[in-house]
């Protein structure tokens, strides 16, 4: 399983698909998909929606599914609003209001 970080706006993006990268080569898979846990994000915007949109993309070059787990709400409707939310693989998340950053 892959954390994202606390903060993942476009600053942070570039970074952390290299880690997303880097942590699929070594293996960080479970049950044939690509899982990343949001649990920590408190701050981002729309570069964690294209962020997670390059993860599936790696993960299905690799011949796997991509798999997002306690996504914060906001997250989900974010990416509700671009229609890719149904591509994500986002499953229910119990997390606390996080701020979206303009």
């Amino acid at each position: 399983m892959y954390a994202l970080p606390e903060t993942l706006t476009l600053a942070e993006a570039r970074a952390t698909v290299q880690s997303i990268e880097d942590a699929l080569g070594q293996g960080c898979v479970e049950k044939g998909a690509l899982v990343i846990d949001a649990a920590a994000l408190r701050n981002f915007d729309t570069a964690a929606i294209a962020v997670l949109l390059d993860a599936r993309r790696l993960a299905q070059a690799a011949g796997h599914a991509l798999q997002v787990r306690c996504a914060p709400p906001e997250m989900v409707e974010l990416s509700g609003l671009y229609g890719v939310d149904g591509l994500l693989g986002f499953e229910p998340a119990a997390a606390p209001a996080h701020s979206i950053q303009a």
